[in-house]
């Protein structure tokens, strides 16, 4: 940036004119001053600190775990008026932490680890001939126990190290350099967060014996181990459509939900449209796989190879020569838990019947297209049960 300036004699320049060589000074002195400080100093990170502070960016390795505890103090009193942070994003340090457990699972096979049980927790020790391998131990070992004095959360999709986090308050973590590689004692006096820190000790010897396979792992809570083998149940459609109860499992069903389901899958006229069985299914998703009931309007469109699944049982004998419609029952059922059941009208008479074949709790539309765009129109989500 080039600025000229006309040389004036200071005793002729007046009041004004000094004032405004003045603003133009301290202006000039914050452009070129702004650069540098955005650069930041030694061992400064470029980004926001942990919880978003301002701070330093904790982005070094090891030795910079005691500058962020500093400030991290100052951010606990503005926690403790304001809440916590970002305790379950990512900070500045996650992508550096990420590196180098990456690392280390990489070269697992060349690190030893022997874990000693302790009545409350444990005493581990984890070393690597390897001089690299040693000091990313260590460096990993150090902003760990940060992590955990802190409270700042990572590998928070893993069950066990997302409860663990949860009581980071009941537990005491100590690290001791060796020269080839890290010995931590981690303890606490509540019994079940003892259990935590076993669980987690015997995850972590996972990473070393197995890498990445066991990386990619979740690993229960101790005493939820069998909490997503339950048995499948029917809440609403007894006998069809089971589903198992997860109740900590993302997209949880929603009250207030319309779904339309379009329907023109076909099959063996002897045997119940597997359509229908799906839409049995996600009845009873709505009425009991999630933590709690959630209603849900359905609405079901039969057209295609599916239009004559809705046919009462004398019309559908006689087109399928077979005794009985196989699906009448089921559909029965759908419609007395509220499941609104539609037929295409020119599919219907396309094929050689009208609406007088219709099953009675089936209602004939004008068209598959109408009813589609109607409930469409009407707020309910599209799902195609196609062949």
């Amino acid at each position: 940036m080039t600025v000229s300036l006309t040389t004036v004699p200071f005793p002729q320049v007046t009041m004004m004119k000094r004032t405004t060589l003045l603003i133009v000074t301290v202006a000039l002195s914050l452009l070129i001053a702004e650069p540098l400080l955005a650069q930041g100093g030694p061992g400064q990170g470029q980004g926001r600190g942990f919880r978003g502070g301002r701070g330093f960016g904790f982005q070094g390795g090891r030795g910079q775990a005691a500058q962020a505890d500093n400030a991290a103090q100052a951010d606990n009193a503005a926690q403790a008026e304001h809440g916590p942070g970002h305790a379950h994003g990512a900070d500045d340090r996650h992508d550096s932490d990420h590196e180098v457990f990456q690392f280390l699972l990489t070269h697992h096979e060349k690190i030893k680890r022997t874990v000693k049980a302790l009545p409350d927790g444990v005493e581990t020790l984890t070393e690597s001939d390897t001089p690299e391998i040693a000091d990313k131990i260590k460096e990993h070992v150090e902003w760990m126990e940060y992590r955990i004095k802190h409270t700042q959360p990572i590998r928070m999709r893993d069950p066990l190290f997302a409860e663990l986090f949860r009581h980071t308050d009941k537990i005491k973590m100590i690290h001791e350099d060796t020269e080839k590689g890290v010995r931590v004692t981690e303890t606490s006096q509540d019994p079940y967060v003892a259990k935590l820190i076993k669980a987690h000790a015997k995850a972590v010897s996972g990473f070393v014996e197995r890498g990445f396979a066991e990386a990619m792992k979740n690993h229960a809570v101790p005493g939820q181990e069998n909490l997503a083998k339950t048995t499948p149940n029917h809440p609403t459609i007894q006998g069809h459509g089971s589903v198992v109860q997860l109740p900590q499992a993302a997209h949880q069903p929603r009250s207030g939900t319309k779904l339309l389901v379009d329907v023109t899958r076909g099959g063996d006229p002897s045997k119940l449209n597997a359509a229908i069985e799906k839409v049995a299914k996600y009845v009873n998703i709505y009425a009991g796989a999630g933590a709690e009931p959630a209603e849900v309007q359905i609405a079901v469109v039969f057209h295609g190879d599916a239009t004559l699944a809705v046919l009462n049982s004398d019309a559908y004998a006689s087109n399928f020569k077979v005794k009985t419609n196989p699906n009448l029952d089921l559909l029965h059922r759908l419609h007395e838990s509220g499941v609104e059941l539609y037929v295409c009208g020119q599919s219907l008479i396309s094929k050689g019947s009208d609406p007088q074949d219709v099953a009675v709790f089936v209602d004939t539309a004008v068209s598959a297209l109408t009813a589609v765009v109607n409930l469409q129109a009407d707020g309910y989500a599209y799902l195609p049960l196609g062949n």
